[in-house]
């Protein structure tokens, strides 16, 4: 998986006035500042939770002036990481061709797939602890839930899932179970290696009929 985004979304707006020649070369040097600073910040939250903006323009490469030009805060800067490690998900489950066989076998690809994901990114979970709340943390996650819904809705109507438990709840228990998951297997309670087969097993259990 890449460690270096190649167009992460931003937390703070890119300063790129200028006249039009300048524009453009001003909004490219901005663009190649933003990507390092993503790449940096994922690879220095890796390394340490705690991570500063100092840490981060360090690695970057750039100024602290430049970072909060782009970031105005540590809050905003994990923001564009999470959003950059949940888009490189979203890439990874398109792949998967959810649509394609039957749904519960589509599903057990697609825990498959967030896990290994999910288990290389683990550090954002606890990074994002008293950083970004639980609410916004599932808006992120948007992109990724709602082709567990889709997923869920197709396996209801081929009648492999069941229907008697709202769509919403069943999603909410995909959700929780896969970042629960990152928890117990950081307290060495499950083993790595077998969470995804573990997770697969518990959540296709949970949506059959």
């Amino acid at each position: 998986m890449p460690t270096t985004p190649s167009r992460p979304a931003q937390g703070g707006a890119a300063r790129t006035a200028g006249g039009p020649s300048g524009a453009p070369r001003r909004r490219a040097d901005a663009e190649r500042s933003i990507v390092s600073i993503v790449a940096a910040g994922l690879e220095c939250f890796r390394e340490d939770s705690q991570a500063s903006m100092t840490a981060v323009a360090r690695a970057a490469g750039v100024s602290r002036v430049t970072l909060y030009s782009h970031f105005p805060s540590r809050e905003a800067l994990f923001e564009a990481v999470l959003a950059y490690s949940v888009n490189e998900a979203d890439k990874a489950l398109e792949a998967q061709e959810l649509d394609v066989g039957p749904a519960d076998e589509a599903m057990a690809r697609m825990v498959h797939s967030c896990w290994r994901i999910l288990d290389q990114h683990s550090f954002l979970v606890t990074a994002s602890e008293g950083l970004v709340g639980e609410p916004r943390r599932r808006r992120q996650h948007r992109t990724v839930l709602d082709r567990v819904d889709r997923l869920i809705a197709r396996g209801q109507e081929e009648g492999v899932f069941r229907t008697d438990l709202p769509r919403t709840w069943l999603v909410t228990v995909f959700y929780s179970l896969l970042h629960t998951a990152t928890g117990e297997t950081g307290a060495r309670r499950l083993r790595a290696g077998e969470a995804a087969s573990v997770l697969e097993r518990t959540l296709l259990a949970a949506l059959r009929k």
